[in-house]
């Protein structure tokens, strides 16, 4: 009887420990990354605070409309000299939403010489603790739809009123994943993509099999949305496909490691993944 008792016990358990084991991977995207950022918060920080290489004008814009007839405003940013058209970026903003740093680094794109679009997915809300990006991630989740058609918009945006000769998306965290969305509602027509630590990124290879831009990815070996091996087998499927992909894993660091207004930034990470960043831009662009 007795034996039987602890038999049953350790099956419990043994239950117990692979439920738990497996309840990241079969939780929803918003749950994953407030596990992930229980404890962080979009802090400023004087890391932020550089002038750009070229001077910039920058503002909220109007680049689209909704179902119910409201404006989508988002912030663009391009370069003050520009006489021609410059390249564009769709920016796509981290879990928190279109805030200060988004703002920050769309300028920072523009400095660079690009037409660069922060979008916004969450319709003006920006969140300033976790529960709350959480709930704006979950809003998301319930209407792809309109997410896909606020990026369908921002796209036309720029190539039709912005004129820009070639379009990429990038995107940070929650940004990071709709980075990779935006490849794929344009397999065609994107010039290039790049994603940071995009915890909803897709290992299907008959998703990815549509595209034909570049791509390039930046995530932490010490994250767990998306896990290295989620990563490795995204870089797999896509060279299995002989799609140009360049994937850097960087030990040591976590999720949003590139964030420098939260908790969790690592410089020497995000120091080279900018450079890299700018490097395949200015390739692929």
């Amino acid at each position: 009887m007795r034996n039987a008792f602890l038999a049953a016990i350790a099956a419990c358990c043994t239950i117990l420990f692979w439920a738990m084991v497996q309840a990241p991977e079969s939780m929803a995207q918003s749950d994953r990354l407030h596990t992930l950022h229980r404890s962080d918060q979009p802090i400023a920080s004087a890391i932020t605070e550089f002038a750009p290489s070229q001077a910039v004008l920058a503002g909220t814009v109007t680049y689209g409309m909704t179902d119910e007839d409201l404006p989508m405003q988002g912030y663009l940013a391009r370069p003050a000299d520009s006489v021609e058209p410059s390249p564009a970026i769709i920016v796509i903003h981290e879990w928190w939403g279109l805030n200060e740093n988004i703002e920050t680094m769309t300028r920072r794109l523009a400095g660079e010489g690009y037409t660069a679009l922060a979008i916004d997915l969450y319709n003006g809300a920006v969140a300033e603790a976790p529960n709350q990006a959480r709930a704006l991630v979950g809003t998301v989740q319930n209407n792809l739809e309109a997410a896909r058609a606020n990026i369908r918009q921002a796209y036309a945006y720029l190539d039709e009123t912005q004129q820009a000769p070639k379009i990429a998306s990038l995107g940070w965290c929650f940004g990071g994943t709709w980075s990779l969305n935006t490849a794929l509602l344009f397999p065609d027509d994107l010039d290039a993509a790049v994603i940071y630590y995009g915890g909803g990124i897709t290992t299907d290879p008959e998703q990815l099999a549509t595209l034909e831009m570049p791509i390039i990815g930046f995530f932490g070996g010490e994250d767990t949305n998306p896990t290295p091996e989620t990563v490795a087998e995204f870089e797999r499927v896509l060279k299995d496909l002989d799609k140009s992909v360049e994937v850097h894993l960087y030990e040591g660091a976590g999720h949003a490691f590139a964030n420098p207004s939260g908790t969790r930034y690592v410089a020497a990470a995000a120091l080279d993944a900018w450079e890299k960043t700018l490097e395949f831009l200015a390739a692929h662009l």
